[in-house]
């Protein structure tokens, strides 16, 4: 066929990383060199999309734009994702798309990639309706091709319907992943030499209630995997980290102690207006909670989205608040960008722009500080670090560290100085008992 290096590229959150993997994976299997480097010499090109916001949607669409300059009519464009799922076919077209798939059908991706290059070229479109599709879609990974660690994809979609979220509108209804399929892959994953495994999802804490089962009875299962030393879980609802699964982790010595729980704002009216499901108070127990069963020094990292449609003074000084009580370390902070389909979208008193940039750069300013005392708390202790790219890599709390070491390697180290968000180490390697 002549054709041997395709680029691939991932935007948004965990899940669609994962998804991306299989992708690189299955063309990787089939002889192709995957670049991640968009000015590389490609002939074809599969990007994974995002349209979680309207900046997300328009790095998409740049992207896309980019990738077929570069490549020229010759080339093949393939993008699928939740931005993809929701594009006019007659744009998608024009824009030099070749294959559009959506949430659903990114398992066709690969083999109409390989027939695309080597027949000609005419635009199909793979997309289903996501309310209509059914089951699980299987996306296996042997090994990660993009990144040391394994994303594990074991849920998707989403009922929740906060009121600015369009992803329930672009992913469909909720489906969980067989508990024999997460296991079959995550031993064949640890069979490879992958030391870390990420659960990830839409709305990963309703995995398994479509299947009788809970992610607190996954969690048990996966435990007694002996070869399993390392296991993360991506975003998880506040609500979701009930007692079952608090226990769950605390007795699960392979998981890092790390949790991501999406706060969104600390005004109870904000909340309400968003129908996340909580108030500020119930966030500050389920952290407390962690912190007592599962561990004292556990990191709690969240999302904050400043500019919420009537939120005023009053109600952004309460997040701040709320995100000191509660404890948080690292904190992604978002401006409010308004989805049309969404209730939010009508909702009146909108935030001006200039109230929001301000409030984010306050937000974000607090959350490097909440992350530099809390990382800071670990110094002249030995932490355990997975080196992933340069050197550089994370603890099993999930603080950024720097140690002498290979990528996918272990490296054990006492934490002696803190710098620029990272820990740097006096590095040693693990002795083979250790590990």
């Amino acid at each position: 066929m002549g054709i041997k290096k395709i680029f691939v590229h991932v935007f948004g959150c965990r899940t669609s990383l994962c998804e991306g993997e299989y992708i690189a994976g299955a063309l990787k299997s089939q002889g192709f060199e995957i670049t991640e480097n968009i000015n590389d010499d490609y002939s074809a090109a599969v990007i994974v999309t995002c349209s979680v916001t309207q900046e997300a949607d328009r790095k998409c669409r740049q992207s896309v734009r980019r990738v077929k300059k570069i490549m020229g009519d010759d080339g093949v464009l393939a993008v699928c994702g939740c931005w993809a799922q929701s594009l006019d076919a007659d744009e998608a077209e024009n824009l030099g798309i070749n294959i559009l798939a959506g949430s659903k059908g990114k398992n066709l991706i690969p083999d109409a990639v390989i027939k695309m290059l080597e027949n000609k070229k005419i635009f199909q479109d793979l997309r289903r309706n996501i309310f209509e599709a059914s089951g699980w879609e299987e996306l296996e990974i042997n090994a990660p091709v993009l990144h040391s660690r394994a994303f594990m994809k074991i849920q998707d979609g989403c009922n929740h319907f906060c009121t600015y979220c369009i992803i329930p509108f672009l992913r469909g209804r909720p489906v969980s992943r067989p508990v024999k399929n997460i296991i079959d892959e995550i031993k064949k994953l640890l069979d490879n030499g992958i030391k870390e495994i990420i659960f990830t999802g839409i709305h990963l804490g309703l995995y398994g209630r479509d299947l009788d089962f809970s992610l607190a009875k996954l969690i048990r299962e996966v435990s007694k995997i002996p070869e399993l030393k390392r296991l993360r879980l991506g975003s998880l609802e506040p609500f979701c980290l009930d007692d079952d699964l608090i226990d769950a982790l605390s007795d699960c010595g392979a998981f890092c102690r790390h949790l991501h729980l999406p706060l969104q704002s600390g005004s109870n009216e904000i909340l309400a207006s968003m129908r996340r499901g909580y108030s500020a108070e119930d966030f500050v127990k389920i952290c407390d909670k962690a912190r007592e069963k599962i561990s004292s020094d556990i990191h709690i990292s969240s999302d904050i989205l400043v500019g919420f449609p009537g939120e005023n003074d009053k109600n952004f000084n309460e997040t701040l608040d709320i995100m000191k009580k509660a404890g948080l370390g690292r904190v992604h902070v978002f401006p409010y960008s308004e989805r049309p389909g969404t209730l939010a979208a009508n909702l009146p008193e909108k935030v001006s722009h200039e109230t929001k940039i301000l409030r984010t750069s306050q937000a974000i300013a607090l959350g490097r500080e909440l992350y530099d005392n809390y990382a800071k708390k670990f110094l002249g202790r030995e932490i355990e670090i997975l080196i992933e790219n340069n050197n550089k890599g994370h603890e099993r709390h999930f603080i950024e560290a720097v140690a002498d070491g290979e990528n996918n390697e272990i490296i054990k180290a006492e934490a002696v100085r803190y710098n620029d968000g990272k820990i740097e180490t006096a590095s040693r390697k693990l002795s083979k008992n250790e590990k």
